[in-house]
Protein backbone atom coordinates (compact mmCIF):
# COMPACT_ATOMS: atom_id res chain seq x y z
CA UNK A 1 0.00 0.00 0.00
CA UNK A 2 1.26 3.22 -0.67
CA UNK A 3 -0.10 7.09 0.43
CA UNK A 4 -0.18 9.27 -2.65
CA UNK A 5 0.24 12.98 -2.02
CA UNK A 6 -0.72 13.95 -5.92
CA UNK A 7 -4.25 14.51 -7.38
CA UNK A 8 -5.11 11.10 -9.22
CA UNK A 9 -4.49 11.71 -12.84
CA UNK A 10 -5.63 8.57 -14.12
CA UNK A 11 -8.81 6.89 -13.74
CA UNK A 12 -10.41 3.83 -13.25
CA UNK A 13 -10.46 1.30 -16.10
CA UNK A 14 -8.12 3.26 -18.14
CA UNK A 15 -5.66 1.60 -20.82
CA UNK A 16 -2.77 3.02 -22.24
CA UNK A 17 0.04 1.86 -24.31
CA UNK A 18 3.48 3.17 -22.44
CA UNK A 19 5.32 1.15 -24.60
CA UNK A 20 5.84 -1.63 -27.51
CA UNK A 21 4.09 -4.92 -26.16
CA UNK A 22 3.04 -3.01 -22.71
CA UNK A 23 -0.31 -2.25 -21.78
CA UNK A 24 -1.54 -0.23 -18.63
CA UNK A 25 -4.88 -0.98 -17.20
CA UNK A 26 -5.73 0.92 -14.27
CA UNK A 27 -8.00 -1.13 -11.20
CA UNK A 28 -10.95 0.22 -10.19
CA UNK A 29 -9.80 0.72 -6.25
CA UNK A 30 -8.65 4.46 -6.17
CA UNK A 31 -7.96 5.67 -2.83
CA UNK A 32 -5.93 8.36 -0.94
CA UNK A 33 -3.64 4.83 -0.06
CA UNK A 34 -3.83 3.56 -3.69
CA UNK A 35 -3.76 7.09 -5.46
CA UNK A 36 -5.70 6.59 -8.93
CA UNK A 37 -5.95 2.65 -8.63
CA UNK A 38 -3.45 -0.01 -8.85
CA UNK A 39 -1.89 -0.19 -12.42
CA UNK A 40 -1.64 -3.22 -13.98
CA UNK A 41 -0.33 -4.21 -16.82
CA UNK A 42 -0.30 -6.34 -19.88
CA UNK A 43 3.31 -7.40 -21.73
CA UNK A 44 2.97 -9.34 -24.99
CA UNK A 45 1.63 -9.26 -28.38
CA UNK A 46 0.11 -12.88 -29.02
CA UNK A 47 0.51 -14.52 -25.73
CA UNK A 48 0.79 -12.36 -22.74
CA UNK A 49 2.30 -11.94 -18.84
CA UNK A 50 0.34 -9.89 -16.63
CA UNK A 51 1.90 -7.64 -14.09
CA UNK A 52 0.15 -6.99 -10.46
CA UNK A 53 -3.37 -8.26 -11.85
CA UNK A 54 -4.85 -6.03 -8.49
CA UNK A 55 -7.76 -6.91 -6.22
CA UNK A 56 -9.84 -9.44 -7.08
CA UNK A 57 -12.41 -7.36 -8.81
CA UNK A 58 -14.69 -8.79 -11.09
CA UNK A 59 -14.75 -5.81 -13.85
CA UNK A 60 -11.20 -5.69 -13.78
CA UNK A 61 -10.77 -9.33 -13.99
CA UNK A 62 -13.02 -9.57 -17.21
CA UNK A 63 -11.31 -6.26 -18.58
CA UNK A 64 -7.46 -8.15 -18.18
CA UNK A 65 -9.55 -11.30 -19.99
CA UNK A 66 -10.81 -9.20 -22.90
CA UNK A 67 -8.00 -7.70 -23.68
CA UNK A 68 -5.89 -10.33 -23.56
CA UNK A 69 -8.40 -13.15 -25.22
CA UNK A 70 -7.48 -15.00 -22.13
CA UNK A 71 -4.16 -16.20 -24.12
CA UNK A 72 -2.26 -14.97 -20.75
CA UNK A 73 1.40 -17.40 -19.88
CA UNK A 74 1.68 -15.60 -16.68
CA UNK A 75 1.31 -13.87 -13.84
CA UNK A 76 3.68 -11.71 -12.07
CA UNK A 77 3.14 -10.31 -8.57
CA UNK A 78 5.81 -7.79 -7.43
CA UNK A 79 4.33 -8.21 -3.73
CA UNK A 80 1.84 -9.51 -2.01
CA UNK A 81 0.11 -6.48 -0.28
CA UNK A 82 -3.73 -6.75 -1.27
CA UNK A 83 -3.81 -3.76 -3.53
CA UNK A 84 -1.55 -6.05 -6.04
CA UNK A 85 -2.00 -9.74 -5.98
CA UNK A 86 -5.24 -10.91 -5.39
CA UNK A 87 -7.25 -11.49 -8.97
CA UNK A 88 -4.07 -13.62 -9.34
CA UNK A 89 -6.10 -16.77 -8.41
CA UNK A 90 -8.93 -16.02 -10.96
CA UNK A 91 -7.04 -15.06 -13.86
CA UNK A 92 -5.14 -18.47 -13.56
CA UNK A 93 -8.10 -20.23 -13.06
CA UNK A 94 -9.62 -18.41 -15.92
CA UNK A 95 -6.59 -19.49 -18.51
CA UNK A 96 -4.69 -21.87 -16.91
CA UNK A 97 -2.09 -19.08 -16.53
CA UNK A 98 1.28 -19.81 -14.51
CA UNK A 99 1.42 -17.65 -11.46
CA UNK A 100 5.01 -16.09 -10.39
CA UNK A 101 5.94 -14.45 -7.48
CA UNK A 102 7.09 -15.15 -3.84
CA UNK A 103 5.54 -16.24 -0.72
CA UNK A 104 3.58 -13.69 1.28
CA UNK A 105 4.79 -13.07 4.74
CA UNK A 106 2.53 -13.13 7.77
CA UNK A 107 2.47 -9.44 9.11
CA UNK A 108 -1.36 -8.71 8.87
CA UNK A 109 -1.16 -7.10 5.81
CA UNK A 110 -0.54 -9.52 3.06
CA UNK A 111 -2.43 -11.50 0.56
CA UNK A 112 -1.86 -14.48 2.71
CA UNK A 113 -4.25 -16.92 -0.22
CA UNK A 114 -1.78 -15.91 -2.80
CA UNK A 115 0.12 -19.21 -3.93
CA UNK A 116 3.04 -18.90 -6.61
CA UNK A 117 3.11 -21.79 -9.08
CA UNK A 118 6.61 -21.04 -9.50
CA UNK A 119 8.92 -18.67 -7.18
CA UNK A 120 10.38 -15.72 -8.79
CA UNK A 121 13.44 -15.43 -7.52
CA UNK A 122 16.31 -12.48 -8.01
CA UNK A 123 17.70 -12.67 -11.38
CA UNK A 124 14.84 -15.09 -13.12
CA UNK A 125 13.59 -14.30 -16.05
CA UNK A 126 10.76 -15.13 -17.93
CA UNK A 127 10.10 -14.38 -22.20
CA UNK A 128 6.58 -14.06 -23.79
CA UNK A 129 6.52 -13.67 -27.38
CA UNK A 130 10.22 -11.66 -28.26
CA UNK A 131 9.36 -9.74 -24.41
CA UNK A 132 12.33 -10.87 -21.55
CA UNK A 133 10.87 -9.84 -17.88
CA UNK A 134 13.87 -10.43 -15.51
CA UNK A 135 13.23 -10.58 -11.79
CA UNK A 136 15.29 -7.99 -9.45
CA UNK A 137 14.41 -8.75 -5.39
CA UNK A 138 14.02 -5.35 -4.02
CA UNK A 139 13.30 -5.40 -0.28
CA UNK A 140 12.24 -2.57 1.87
CA UNK A 141 8.44 -1.94 1.32
CA UNK A 142 7.79 -5.88 1.63
CA UNK A 143 10.42 -8.51 2.24
CA UNK A 144 9.09 -10.20 -0.72
CA UNK A 145 9.17 -7.45 -3.44
CA UNK A 146 10.56 -7.46 -6.73
CA UNK A 147 10.85 -5.22 -9.71
CA UNK A 148 10.44 -6.67 -13.28
CA UNK A 149 12.96 -5.12 -15.84
CA UNK A 150 11.91 -5.31 -19.29
CA UNK A 151 15.37 -6.24 -20.56
CA UNK A 152 16.72 -4.13 -24.32
CA UNK A 153 13.99 -1.27 -23.18
CA UNK A 154 15.37 0.35 -20.28
CA UNK A 155 11.57 -0.11 -18.85
CA UNK A 156 11.16 -1.10 -15.46
CA UNK A 157 8.07 -2.26 -13.31
CA UNK A 158 8.66 -0.76 -10.14
CA UNK A 159 5.69 -2.20 -7.94
CA UNK A 160 5.44 0.03 -4.51
CA UNK A 161 8.93 0.07 -5.00
CA UNK A 162 9.10 3.70 -6.88
CA UNK A 163 5.52 5.75 -7.57
CA UNK A 164 4.56 8.90 -9.28
CA UNK A 165 3.97 11.54 -6.97
CA UNK A 166 4.44 9.78 -3.51
CA UNK A 167 7.12 8.00 -1.45
CA UNK A 168 5.66 4.63 -0.36
CA UNK A 169 4.99 3.78 3.27
CA UNK A 170 7.60 1.49 5.06
CA UNK A 171 5.63 -0.27 7.58
CA UNK A 172 7.78 -2.96 10.25
CA UNK A 173 8.57 -5.70 11.41
CA UNK A 174 7.87 -6.46 7.02
CA UNK A 175 9.05 -3.14 5.89
CA UNK A 176 12.55 -2.36 6.50
CA UNK A 177 14.25 0.82 5.78
CA UNK A 178 17.98 -0.64 5.54
CA UNK A 179 16.71 -2.95 2.97
CA UNK A 180 14.94 -0.13 1.22
CA UNK A 181 17.71 2.59 0.81
CA UNK A 182 19.86 -1.02 -0.48
CA UNK A 183 17.33 -2.01 -2.89
CA UNK A 184 17.27 1.77 -4.71
CA UNK A 185 21.41 1.45 -4.64
CA UNK A 186 20.93 -1.48 -6.45
CA UNK A 187 19.05 -0.11 -8.96
CA UNK A 188 20.99 2.50 -9.60
CA UNK A 189 23.54 0.27 -11.39
CA UNK A 190 20.64 -1.69 -13.55
CA UNK A 191 20.25 -0.43 -17.23
CA UNK A 192 17.05 1.11 -16.44
CA UNK A 193 15.93 4.75 -17.75
CA UNK A 194 12.69 4.25 -17.37
CA UNK A 195 9.60 3.27 -14.49
CA UNK A 196 6.08 1.61 -14.94
CA UNK A 197 4.94 2.33 -11.32
CA UNK A 198 2.24 0.43 -9.38
CA UNK A 199 0.13 3.41 -8.98
CA UNK A 200 0.37 6.56 -11.03
CA UNK A 201 1.99 7.70 -14.54
CA UNK A 202 5.30 5.91 -16.14
CA UNK A 203 8.20 8.10 -14.82
CA UNK A 204 10.32 9.28 -17.86
CA UNK A 205 13.90 9.77 -15.77
CA UNK A 206 14.50 6.34 -14.14
CA UNK A 207 17.62 7.58 -12.74
CA UNK A 208 16.70 11.09 -11.43
CA UNK A 209 13.77 9.81 -9.65
CA UNK A 210 15.81 6.99 -8.00
CA UNK A 211 18.48 9.30 -6.91
CA UNK A 212 16.11 11.46 -5.48
CA UNK A 213 14.21 9.17 -3.53
CA UNK A 214 17.17 8.02 -2.48
CA UNK A 215 17.75 12.12 -1.04
CA UNK A 216 14.40 12.33 0.17
CA UNK A 217 14.59 9.10 2.55
CA UNK A 218 18.62 10.40 3.68
CA UNK A 219 17.16 13.57 4.55
CA UNK A 220 14.28 12.52 6.75
CA UNK A 221 16.65 10.16 8.52
CA UNK A 222 18.70 13.41 9.43
CA UNK A 223 15.52 14.81 10.48
CA UNK A 224 15.24 12.18 12.57
CA UNK A 225 17.71 12.83 14.42
CA UNK A 226 18.00 16.33 14.65
CA UNK A 227 14.71 16.81 15.93
CA UNK A 228 15.03 13.91 18.00
CA UNK A 229 18.07 15.40 20.17
CA UNK A 230 16.10 18.36 20.54
CA UNK A 231 13.37 16.88 22.61
CA UNK A 232 15.96 14.52 24.58
CA UNK A 233 13.65 11.43 25.14
CA UNK A 234 10.01 11.20 22.91
CA UNK A 235 7.56 8.52 22.27
CA UNK A 236 6.19 7.94 18.38
CA UNK A 237 3.31 9.69 18.69
CA UNK A 238 5.58 12.95 20.23
CA UNK A 239 8.31 12.82 17.45
CA UNK A 240 6.20 11.98 14.41
CA UNK A 241 4.70 15.28 15.03
CA UNK A 242 8.09 17.13 15.13
CA UNK A 243 9.79 15.04 12.03
CA UNK A 244 6.49 15.20 9.72
CA UNK A 245 5.27 18.89 10.31
CA UNK A 246 5.73 19.01 6.46
CA UNK A 247 3.12 16.77 5.77
CA UNK A 248 -0.76 16.86 6.22
CA UNK A 249 -1.57 16.04 10.04
CA UNK A 250 -4.29 13.52 8.89
CA UNK A 251 -1.30 11.16 7.41
CA UNK A 252 0.67 11.16 10.56
CA UNK A 253 -0.88 8.25 11.42
CA UNK A 254 0.59 6.50 8.78
CA UNK A 255 3.93 8.23 8.65
CA UNK A 256 4.46 6.89 12.30
CA UNK A 257 5.44 3.47 10.70
CA UNK A 258 8.08 4.76 8.36
CA UNK A 259 9.26 6.75 11.43
CA UNK A 260 9.13 3.65 13.40
CA UNK A 261 11.24 2.14 9.98
CA UNK A 262 13.53 5.05 10.39
CA UNK A 263 14.23 4.71 14.02
CA UNK A 264 15.04 0.77 13.77
CA UNK A 265 17.71 1.47 10.73
CA UNK A 266 19.12 4.37 13.24
CA UNK A 267 19.15 2.04 15.79
CA UNK A 268 21.06 -1.08 13.72
CA UNK A 269 23.44 2.07 12.19
CA UNK A 270 24.35 2.62 16.37
CA UNK A 271 22.99 6.11 16.40
CA UNK A 272 19.43 5.58 18.43
CA UNK A 273 18.23 3.33 21.14
CA UNK A 274 15.07 2.97 22.71
CA UNK A 275 13.63 2.35 26.19
CA UNK A 276 11.30 -0.04 28.03
CA UNK A 277 8.86 2.90 27.92
CA UNK A 278 9.05 2.57 24.25
CA UNK A 279 10.92 6.23 24.56
CA UNK A 280 13.63 6.90 21.63
CA UNK A 281 16.58 8.98 22.39
CA UNK A 282 19.75 9.77 20.36
CA UNK A 283 23.17 7.98 21.58
CA UNK A 284 25.86 10.29 22.20
CA UNK A 285 29.24 9.69 21.62
CA UNK A 286 30.73 8.31 24.42
CA UNK A 287 27.73 6.63 25.78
Amino acid sequence: MTVTGAAPTLVSGQLDEIAAGVRRLVANNASYMTGPGTNTYIVGRERFAVIDPGPAAEPHVQRILQETGGRIAAVLVTHTHRDHSPAAQAIAAATGAEVLGRTAPDDGRQDLAFTATRMMNDGDALTVDDLTLRAVHTPGHASNHLCFVLEGTGLIFTGDHLMQGSTVVIAPPDGNMGQYLRSLQRLQNEPVTRIAPGHGLTIEDAQSEIEHIIAHRLKREAKVVERLAEMGKANLDALVARVYDDVDSRLHPLAKSSLLAHLLKLEEDGRVRSDSDAQWQVIQPGQ
